[in-house]
């Protein structure tokens, strides 16, 4: 089974429900309350892919796992981190802006990013990046479902809402159908190298989660700020590098998609021992 056809119409209901949450009125955030926004983006469009960077070289990761590290930092903020946030007793209202923007922005920085990273391991090996064929992807997959989904918020707001119910439920058993789904497919690979990649993937959560946090306290955001930022920046769409990784018409390789699979297994261990010790402890 070609797991592209379970990731896509995952990763698409997933936009759509982001686009049923979304209200316009939410963006006026980022001019009332500018640090968290650019704490978290910085933290998730820069930092991340620099720390997946710097650890795919120290771990001497091979071309794919070296490109599928680094496609997985590059992706947005996934939909669960909203979840997260109200477990934390964090700012809800911005998890979803900021997992809104980060999915707008995203469209423009990952086939950049991803472009160069493939120049810059993979062509040697045969990988190459149809930078059109990515950007097309996206666009179908990412931004018209949201744009879908919002639109529908507007016109339909109660349709909307119940949705946003349904779907909202239904996000956190699909990723973990897909995820399943591939370790059964790919577990003699994942088992051969669970060793430097699972530590690897490991230490990108925990240090974008260390450094993400040391910003937040630098600009002074408060408690529910820093625990909102904090998830966003460690909380991947890893549906999105997985159909990226796996999709025919762009890198066509599963293996690629194994670094996104352990980062969100990852995530969701570390990101909810997190919000356990934040419930216990309120000032952190």
């Amino acid at each position: 089974m070609n797991t592209i056809w379970i990731v896509l119409p995952i990763l698409t209901l997933l936009m759509f429900d982001l686009g049923l949450s979304l209200r316009l009125e939410d963006f006026s955030q980022v001019i009332r309350r500018p640090w968290p926004m650019v704490v978290a983006l910085v933290g998730q469009l820069v930092l991340l892919p620099a720390i997946a960077l710097g650890l795919a070289y120290l771990f001497q990761l091979p071309p794919v796992f070296f490109i599928g590290l680094v496609l997985i930092a590059c992706c947005p903020g996934g939909s669960s981190s909203n979840v997260f946030s109200k477990l934390a007793g964090g700012d809800v209202a911005l998890s979803v802006t900021l997992t809104a923007l980060s999915s707008v922005i995203t469209l423009f920085t990952i086939p950049f990013i991803m472009s160069w990273a493939t120049q810059l391991v993979g062509e040697s090996v045969g990988i190459t990046l149809p930078v059109g064929n990515l950007i097309k992807q996206n666009l179908v997959l990412m931004l018209l479902p949201v744009l879908l989904g919002l639109g529908i918020h507007y016109a339909w707001p109660d349709a909307a809402r119940k949705m946003d119910k349904v779907l909202g439920k239904l996000a956190f058993p699909l990723l973990l159908v897909l995820i399943t789904v591939f370790y059964v497919q790919h577990r003699h690979t994942i088992l051969e190298n669970i060793g430097s990649l699972g530590l690897a993937v490991t230490l990108l959560i925990l240090v974008a989660i260390a450094c993400s946090s040391a910003l937040s306290r630098l600009v002074k955001n408060d408690a529910r700020q820093r625990r909102t930022v904090v998830i966003e920046v460690g909380m991947q769409n890893a549906a999105q590098a997985i159909a990226i990784a796996s999709s025919p018409i762009i890198f066509a390789n599963e293996e690629m998609a194994i670094p996104a699979i352990l980062y969100s297994l990852m995530m969701n261990i570390v990101l909810l021992t997190y919000v356990f010790v934040v419930r216990k402890k309120p000032l952190l």
